[in-house]
């Protein structure tokens, strides 16, 4: 979901050299996940209702490469875990991964948590750590196809992308018609499995 979200932003040129590019470190199989440490510091202090803590100490316990971006990282981690209020009140729920199926392309949809209010309400959690903000067709596409496919990722959850860097929660535009976007997302997929084909020849 990542690497096809990151490609209905770009436009132009652009797509296709972001496709070889990915496609090549597929081929590599590279992809280390730099933001482990966070995602399980931010998991721990929202389980242990601990309101920070775990988030104030990862810094130190990351490899020194990465601790400027955990420094960076942290101080919206930490906007974000305030906003969901009091500690008590929230906890961690199950989420699964889904497969979506766009046009000809099959999309993996794998937030990093759910929550669960006191409330009842729930959400499904997708965290956004690049350096700009997500863009308005990458959250359209993200919000989307998680919602589309909430059944099996955390039943009757609200889907929700969280801008670490700015600590700021973006949620599904209630005026957005699926129709259109549907339509839109199989066009995009038709034309990044296209791209991805050219790139291997």
């Amino acid at each position: 979901m990542l690497g096809f979200t990151r490609y209905v932003s770009r436009t132009g040129p652009a797509k296709a050299t972001f496709v070889g590019g990915l496609r090549r470190q597929r081929e590599r199989r590279s992809g280390f996940n730099p933001h482990g440490q966070l995602v399980k510091a931010l998991k721990t202090d929202i389980a242990f209702r601990t309101g920070g803590s775990y988030l104030a100490g990862v810094v130190g316990l990351v490899k020194d490469r990465w601790q400027p971006l955990y420094s960076t990282l942290r101080t919206g981690a930490q906007e974000y875990l305030t906003s969901l209020g009091d500690p008590e009140k929230v906890s961690l729920a199950q989420t699964r991964d889904a497969i979506a199926t766009v046009g000809p392309l099959a999309v993996k949809i794998n937030p990093h948590f759910g929550l669960r209010f006191e409330d009842g309400h729930r959400e499904a959690v997708r965290l956004h750590f690049d350096e700009a903000p997500p863009s308005a067709e990458a959250l359209t596409a993200m919000l989307h196809l998680m919602a589309r496919h909430m059944d099996q990722i955390l039943p009757n959850a609200e889907p929700v992308l969280v801008d670490v860097r700015r600590g700021v929660t973006h949620r599904l535009d209630t005026a957005a018609q699926p129709a259109h976007i549907e339509a839109w997302l199989a066009g995009e997929a038709a034309a990044f499995t296209s791209m991805w084909g050219t790139t291997a020849a």
